[in-house]
């Protein structure tokens, strides 16, 4: 391989999960591997490398988006929120909450992309439709086969508040 194929090394600055962050890498990294190996965000997972299953799956400018195949220097000056970026273990986000009210995880691997999607489509969309929610996340991989409890926890999260 000739250094002409290289992508050159450069430093980006990046806003996630609300903070500034400059991180120094070459420019078609995947932005998954500078949240994971440089931010030590751990919500976003390898899962296929391909965009294929969602695990790793992050909000970019309102957009769900697979960090896997999500170039770094695509990533700079816009808005980045992970898993970590959306709620904490003493406050959940209202989706995590309902994930873990309707006990939608088995392994777990899957939640992330499961979530991060299911909240792009919530900020976007408050009350979608069953079908607008299976569209969403038919996209998204579980192997586990916690489809049934990923729904309900969905429509819960999209629920009026009383």
């Amino acid at each position: 391989m000739s250094d002409q194929t290289l992508a050159p090394v450069k430093t980006v600055t990046l806003q996630v999960n609300g903070q500034r962050v400059a991180v120094t890498a070459m420019a078609d990294t995947p932005l998954l591997l500078v949240l994971r190996n440089d931010l030590q965000l751990n919500g976003p997972k390898y899962g296929c490398g391909l965009g294929e299953c969602g695990a790793c799956t992050v909000i970019i400018d309102g957009v769900a988006a697979r960090s896997c195949v999500f170039p770094l220097s695509g990533a700079e000056g816009r808005t980045i929120t992970t898993l970590e970026g959306i709620g904490t273990r003493e406050h959940p986000h209202r989706v995590q909450q309902a994930f873990i009210d309707e006990q939608a995880a088995q392994c777990g691997y899957c939640m992330n992309g499961m979530i991060m999607t299911a909240k792009a489509l919530l900020d976007r969309n408050p009350h979608p439709s069953e079908e607008q929610i299976r569209n969403e996340l038919s996209a998204n991989l579980c192997r586990c086969g916690t489809h049934i409890e990923i729904m309900r926890a969905v429509m819960l999260a999209a629920r009026p508040k009383p």
